[in-house]
């Protein structure tokens, strides 16, 4: 368990304390939430909140800047050798003020934008009409097909009759390769910029286990949580120089103030980590797990969207397979201490609030220690506990074996750096 935190103020104190119980009882299976090293959480705990600094290293509009422009390049630098680009930008806030950031550098007010929709595993700042990205842009989407996957012909259909000023790739709940090479064909096949929201499988990018978009995309984003395993934020990265330029003005003063260093510096810590042999490892062992899991399933006659996984997560079908919705689904696993999230699938006649699926993510359990054995386990559990939704007896022994296994696999330091 981390360590545990004493404040002068009770009331914070005793949520967080609660919070770092529910953290070590609950199986994580939010395919979007990881746990970092203590390294990382003393980088982000430390004096950095103090300091103020708006603008980059070396051009700022405060005085006493002179360490953090160290931090903020140490962090640019790792990030460039992990993704293989000349340019990083790592002050956005977070993954949703990153792609505002993105669309500022690119596109004006109204121009046109084509992205997977949400339903499809599209994500709510790639387009959707209650975010930014579809309220300020005019902005279009592309589907999976019936088999639950990209169909990149029908896409550059798409793309050649909307004709988008920029295509994104990259998404929230899609759990197969993603063609960047093709991406890029169809973009400059209509003269779109092509952005590669990565936030997701960074970290199998950077393992060598999923293709990189580097040597295509003329912008890319990624959250620095996640599969990479780092502090809430992200960064923006590019190899135009030109672009460059204007990711930096659109972030700061663009959609932010001053940075927050002590992030910043928890990024850094992330990205040593991840340069290390054991990140690749760990990659590896999350991505057997994912497949296992997943598997598992498939076996049960269970509908996995799309198929098989090909990366740390996967969305089931629980109205079809279990005649749940997502909500519902959700709700009966949190209470026996398994945390999942409700995800919308192609076609959903449930609304996002309800959904009719739940997305299942390997990262997270794996840093604590997981391997096959126990994501099958799991899948058994989850299996049993869907199919009989009001038996109470049946999920009390359920909510027994999962506490044991949470014990078994305490939130530890076995995967940091010795």
């Amino acid at each position: 368990m981390y360590k545990k935190i004493t404040l002068y103020d009770k009331d914070i104190e005793s949520l967080i304390e609660a919070e770092n119980k529910r953290q070590e009882e609950h199986i994580e299976l939010i395919a979007s939430e990881n746990y970092v090293s203590e390294d990382v959480l003393k980088a982000v705990g430390s004096c950095l909140t103090n300091k103020y600094g708006e603008g980059y290293p070396n051009k700022r509009y405060y005085g006493g800047c002179e360490n953090v422009d160290k931090i903020e390049l140490l962090a640019q630098e790792r990030a460039s050798e992990l993704f293989n680009v000349k340019y990083v930008n790592v002050q956005p806030y977070s993954g949703s003020v990153a792609n505002a950031a993105v669309f500022m550098s690119l596109l004006n007010p109204g121009d046109k934008v084509l992205g997977l929709s949400l339903a499809s595993g599209g994500h709510l700042s790639h387009g959707y009409k209650i975010s930014f990205s579809g309220t300020f842009y005019d902005s279009y989407t592309y589907e999976l097909n019936a088999e639950g996957k990209l169909d990149y012909d029908e896409i550059e259909k798409i793309a050649k009759k909307v004709k988008p000023k920029m295509i994104i790739c990259g998404y929230s709940a899609y759990s197969q390769i993603i063609d960047f090479k093709r991406f890029k064909e169809i973009a400059n096949s209509v003269g779109s910029y092509l952005f590669a929201d990565i936030s997701h499988i960074s970290g199998l990018i950077i393992a060598g286990l999923h293709p990189s978009p580097s040597e295509y995309a003329d912008i890319i984003m990624t959250t620095t949580h996640k599969t990479l395993r780092g502090t809430r934020g992200a960064i923006i990265m590019t190899n135009n120089e030109e672009i460059y330029s204007r990711i930096n003005k659109a972030v700061f003063p663009g959609y932010q103030g001053g940075p927050l260093f002590h992030q910043i510096a928890g990024k850094a810590v992330s990205f040593y980590e991840a340069l290390q042999p054991e990140f690749k490892e760990y990659q590896k062992q999350l991505l057997l797990n994912s497949r296992v899991f997943c598997q598992r399933f498939i076996n049960k006659n269970v509908k996995i969207v799309s198929g098989l996984t090909q990366n740390h997560l996967f969305i089931i079908d629980v109205k079809s397979s279990y005649n749940l919705t997502g909500k519902q689904a959700e709700t009966i696993l949190s209470n026996l201490n398994i945390t999942v999230n409700k995800n919308s699938i192609p076609n959903d006649t449930e609304k996002p609030m309800i959904t009719s699926g739940i997305r299942l993510g390997s990262a997270a359990m794996t840093s604590r220690g997981f391997k096959e054995d126990e994501f099958i386990i799991i899948a058994d559990l989850i299996d049993k506990a869907l199919l009989e939704p009001n038996n109470i007896s049946l999920h009390n022994v359920i909510k027994k074996e999962i506490s044991k296994i949470a014990n078994s696999f305490p939130i530890k330091k076995f995967y940091l750096m010795k």
